[in-house]
């Protein structure tokens, strides 16, 4: 079906800049498109059986779609219609340009949108890093539409907050959410040589080879988008200045907590008390892991989302 205004299929929309030739590399059996969602044109890139069940997966700061670029065929092969979208204001996808534009329930909202685009009632959706934080807040707030949450190193909202308000440690570990509060100065020291302090950052918190030449090549090139990373900071500013409290605690829907055991960015401990505000919550820790346990062990990571949000009868998979 077509919009009756833009002529275009409903949901399809058009991005601010093109996407690359190569922007999904050829060892991704995945496409690229460009999907209207909550106002807003997002970059998606899209892989699996049409029909299969929706399985949304939602990358964190200071990445974009790539971020779960190995987990996609994996999860393409057990069955579902992996989407994997650049959120707002990372690499194609819209950059709009208040900091308003990044509130937690505009980012949730942008998600509901594109489970409306794919004409499904409900998703399960992964989320690492503040992909995770959008989940939670989804699974607390549009609780109908989600079949299962996956949560990658980010805690429950209302454990973090706790952590920030009670525990110095935490408050130490997340110093650069205060840093990100400053104007220009964040973008300005983050881009300085060519993204020297970015990646320097991304390599020495991760197991020595998780992010490649390659990895960063893209990532510097998301980054150096118009706006891209000023937008990807008001993430930050948005979550300081708004304060945001969810309706409720308790998360109904069934869900599964992975965490890195060797985080630097967040306590153990949160993990845990994330999965008791959970009715039917489990964890799977990864002792060896850092925050970027996507990177450095997709397969693992993927396997345990299949397992989870499981589209086919036992044994079907083999």
């Amino acid at each position: 079906m077509d919009d009756a205004l833009t002529g275009r299929p409903v949901g399809e929309a058009t991005l601010p800049e093109p996407v690359p030739d190569d922007e999904v590399p050829e060892s991704i059996p995945a496409e690229s498109r460009a999907i209207e969602t909550n106002g807003v044109p997002l970059h998606v890139v899209e892989a699996g059986p049409e029909d299969g069940k929706l399985l949304i997966l939602l990358h964190g700061f200071p990445e974009f779609w790539y971020g779960w670029h190995e987990a996609i065929a994996p999860l393409a092969n057990a069955g579902y219609r992996v989407v994997v979208p650049d959120q707002r204001g990372y690499n194609c996808s819209a950059k709009p340009p208040a900091v308003d534009d990044y509130r937690i329930d505009e980012l949730a909202r942008d998600i509901v949108g594109l489970i409306d685009a794919y004409d499904r009632e409900t998703a399960a959706v992964a989320g690492h890093d503040w992909g995770a934080a959008v989940a939670w807040w989804l699974a607390l707030h549009h609780e109908d539409r989600l079949s299962e949450l996956v949560a990658v190193n980010v805690p429950h909202p209302s454990v973090f907050e706790r952590a920030l308000r009670t525990s110095w440690d935490q408050r130490l570990k997340s110093w650069y959410m205060l840093a990100f509060q400053l104007p220009k100065l964040p973008e300005a020291v983050a881009s300085a040589g060519n993204w020297r302090l970015a990646t320097n950052a991304l390599r020495d918190t991760s197991a020595p080879g998780s992010f490649t030449d390659e990895d960063l090549r893209r990532y510097r090139r998301a980054w150096n988008r118009d706006g891209a990373f000023e937008a990807m900071v008001n993430w930050y500013r948005a979550i300081v200045r708004d304060r945001p409290e969810p309706d409720k605690t308790e998360v109904s829907v069934p869900t599964l907590v992975i965490w890195g055991a060797q985080d630097q960015f967040l306590a153990r401990r949160l993990a845990h008390e994330s999965v008791d505000r959970c009715a039917d919550g489990r964890l799977l820790a990864i002792e060896e892991a850092s925050h970027w346990v996507v990177h450095e062990h997709p397969h693992r990571v993927a396997e345990a989302i299949a397992d989870h949000a499981d589209p086919l009868p036992p044994g079907a998979r083999e």
